[in-house]
This record gives structure tokens, C-alpha cells and sequence, in this order.
């Protein structure tokens, strides 16, 4: 499958680009970004970059990953949305998980919402998926509020093996069978 390129009212859901690395770095390096993120240490450039690398994998061996997030004005980097297997949580496999990480300065403005709901929409009815989850430390009121809005109903409360924090499992509800 190729990968698609999506396009949301302000945003482009699209292929990992070598001018995305720096921006991704930045991120990846801001405390405030990755306090709810595994251990809540933040990554080197070198570990942005293994990070890039492998949800490109993620695309060449599922057929979904993770898409980077462009400002359809700017045509810059502001974070990343899309699927993953959420192999750090082994209780809740073999669902799929929606996740996203923004850039601090692009907070507040719905942006990962509206990235969110445009990689569910490609999960569910480009990939038929019907088992999807999303996954939040505990504490992470936003992320929460962006699951709700998704559609998504509490699942779990449950401890993240990788890193011994709590973290919170929503699941989107399955379709009724007639």
C-alpha cells in the first residue's frame, strides 16, 4: 500500500521529510512535550532521528504509522498523529493505537484533535479497523479531553511496563453487529 497523503482543513498528514528532523528534534528535546512521553526524559537529536526511522518501518512492514504533521500554511513540521502497535503495553495488544505529539507552540489550537480524527477516519475506513485504542499517562488532561472528543470511552487504568507509570487506555467503542 502507498502511504496517503492527508489533508485536514489546516493541516497535512503526510511522509517523514529530511527538513523534518531538526524540527522533530526540538520537540522531542522541549521538557514540557515529553513529560507525559515514557520516563518523561526528553531524546537526543540521534534519538529523534531512531525515532523517525522507525515509524518509517512502521509503514513499509503494517501498512500504517505514523504521519508528520505539517501546517498547511507554513508548510513546516508541528508534530506527528497517525497509528502504531502499541508493543510497550503488551495487556492491550493486538489493538492499534492512535497517538500524536505537537510542538508546545502549536497547543491550544485544536490541532491535534483535528489530526487525530483525520487518522481514525483513515484507520477505520481505509484499513477497516475496529479495534483501536489510545493511550495517555495518567494525569494528561489533555490527551484525555482529545480521546473523548475521538469518541473514545475509558478502557483502562493500568501501569506501562517500559517505564512503571501509570497510564490510561481508551478504547473506541466496536460497532454494533446487526
Amino acid at each position: 500500500m502507498t502511504r496517503p497523503e492527508i489533508e485536514t482543513a489546516r493541516l497535512r498528514l503526510r511522509g517523514w521529510r529530511p527538513e523534518d528532523h531538526a524540527p522533530f528534534a526540538a520537540l522531542c528535546a522541549d521538557p514540557d512535550v515529553m513529560r507525559h512521553i515514557g520516563s518523561g526524559a526528553t531524546r537526543s537529536p540521534e534519538e529523534a532521528a531512531r525515532a523517525i526511522r522507525s515509524f518509517e518501518r512502521g509503514w513499509s512492514t503494517r501498512g500504517y504509522g505514523l504521519f508528520a504533521v505539517a501546517d498547511k500554511r507554513s508548510g513546516g513540521l508541528i508534530g506527528f498523529a497517525g497509528l502504531s502497535s502499541p508493543q510497550f503495553l503488551p495487556e492491550i495488544l493486538p489493538s492499534v493505537e492512535i497517538g500524536w505529539r505537537f510542538a508546545k507552540a502549536s497547543w491550544g489550537r485544536g490541532y491535534a484533535t483535528e489530526a487525530a480524527s483525520a487518522a481514525l477516519a483513515f484507520g477505520v475506513t481505509d484499513l477497516s479497523m475496529t479495534d483501536l485504542v489510545s493511550i495517555c499517562q495518567t494525569g494528561n488532561a489533555a490527551s484525555e479531553r482529545i480521546m473523548q472528543k475521538l469518541g473514545m470511552r475509558l478502557d483502562r487504568r493500568t501501569i506501562d511496563p517500559s517505564c512503571g507509570r501509570a497510564v490510561t487506555v481508551y478504547r473506541l467503542p466496536r460497532p454494533e453487529r446487526p
